[in-house]
């Protein structure tokens, strides 16, 4: 969480795209919350000023210029992987840069190019 916030300049986990916690403690381990690059997002579809676009290779790419903060795409994300930057009015979606697989101690996260053909 911190990496993918400092991938801005931004300190803490406020602006992060991607969100762990614990499900109960070590024994029960962790839980990943980040954008699951679905095939056909729904979160797409319901922003009303299409500033979100698919991207390729999956997910989707924010056009900041686009959005008016109506938070439409909150509501479509079905697994509440985005989060909203209340400082810039704007949603915080994963950008697929990997930082945080780079950073994850723990090797549990990795990033990887979907065919959308397969």
């Amino acid at each position: 969480m911190f990496a993918c916030t400092r991938r801005l300049g931004f300190g803490g986990v406020g602006k992060s795209a991607i969100h762990v916690s614990s499900v109960g403690g070590i024994e029960r381990g962790f839980s990943v919350r980040v954008c699951r690059a679905c095939p056909d997002p729904p979160c797409i579809r319901l922003c009303p000023e299409d500033a979100l676009v698919l991207r390729p290779g999956g997910g989707v790419i924010l056009h900041k210029d686009r959005c008016t903060g109506c938070g439409s795409c909150l509501d479509g994300c079905i697994i509440g992987a985005i989060s909203w930057d209340k400082e810039e009015n704007h949603p915080v979606i994963c950008i697929y840069c990997g930082y945080c697989a780079n950073y994850c101690p723990y090797g549990v996260i990795e990033l990887q190019e979907v065919n959308p053909d397969d």
